[in-house]
C-alpha cells in the first residue's frame, strides 16, 4: 500500500488550457507549469491564449507600469 496517494488537483467542470500540448483539458492532466486555468467553461479555456494576449497588450500599454509615464510600444 502506498504511503502517499496521488491527489488530483482540480474539480470536475474545471477547464484548463495546456500550453505544452495546445489543447483544452477538463481537470488538470498536465503539470501546473504547463497550463492556464482553471476556467469555468470549455469555451473560455479555448480562448486562453487570446485572453493572455489581450492582457499582455493592456499591461504593455498601461502608463502606470512604466517609469517615464509613456506607454511602451509592444512592437518594439
Amino acid at each position: 500500500m502506498a504511503l502517499f496517494k496521488k491527489r488530483t488537483v482540480g474539480k470536475p467542470g474545471e477547464w484548463y488550457y495546456c500550453l505544452l500540448h495546445q489543447k483544452v483539458e477538463e481537470g488538470p492532466e498536465c503539470p501546473a507549469k504547463d497550463r492556464f486555468g482553471p476556467y469555468t467553461s470549455r469555451e473560455e479555456a479555448q480562448h486562453a491564449m487570446d485572453t493572455a494576449r489581450e492582457r499582455n497588450l493592456e499591461w504593455e500599454t498601461d502608463p502606470k507600469w512604466h517609469d517615464d509615464g509613456t506607454p511602451r510600444d509592444p512592437e518594439a
